[in-house]
């Protein structure tokens, strides 16, 4: 009786993993092509950043550059529980990931707005390092232009400010009074 069960949870195993083999080796095969095609995919646009971005500090192209990795490799994995036979899987990590996409978003919104307008500021031609600026209740001299803040020479000390809150108004100084 136990050696009839074993030997029938047995070929049952067998049977079901031969089921699921042809599935199996699809998504390897899939994986396999993704891979490289990810790898190409992220050539191409590694290149184009520092083609858009050439003078800028490498931290934006990096974090750009990670972002469309992590977005890429995602698909590639919820593409993959698709192939092999788990749809329903990938479709709740999908929605699950969107909506925790957007707790996250609205949690790093002021983050994302600094670092935005610090792509503005650093893309705008009147705003460079050594530019005297005046914003809001600040006038100083651009020290540095950074992801999320800008720093200025205020008299011999270093005041920061949020991109975001600088981006919204500010005026250079002309140099020449």
């Amino acid at each position: 009786m136990l050696q009839n069960a074993v030997t029938d949870a047995l070929d049952e195993l067998l049977r079901d993993a031969s089921a699921v083999l042809p599935d199996l080796l699809s998504g390897l095969v899939f994986l396999i092509i993704a891979a490289i095609a990810i790898r190409l995919v992220m050539v191409v646009v590694r290149f184009a950043l520092r083609r858009l971005f050439p003078g800028e500090a490498p931290v934006y192209r990096q974090f750009v550059a990670a972002l469309v990795l992590v977005f890429l490799w995602f698909a590639v994995g919820l593409s993959f529980l698709s192939i092999v036979g788990l749809t329903l899987v990938a479709a709740s990590l999908g929605t699950a990931t969107g909506f925790l996409a957007l707790g996250v978003s609205y949690a790093l919104s002021g983050m994302i707005a600094d670092a935005v307008a610090g792509v503005y500021l650093l893309r705008d031609p009147d705003f460079n390092p050594g530019d005297t600026i005046t914003a809001g209740d600040t006038t100083g001299e651009v020290a540095a232009i950074e992801l999320r803040k800008t720093r200025f020479d205020v008299d011999g000390d270093t005041v920061v400010r949020a991109n975001a809150d600088i981006e919204k108004r500010w005026t250079k100084v002309d140099s020449s009074e």
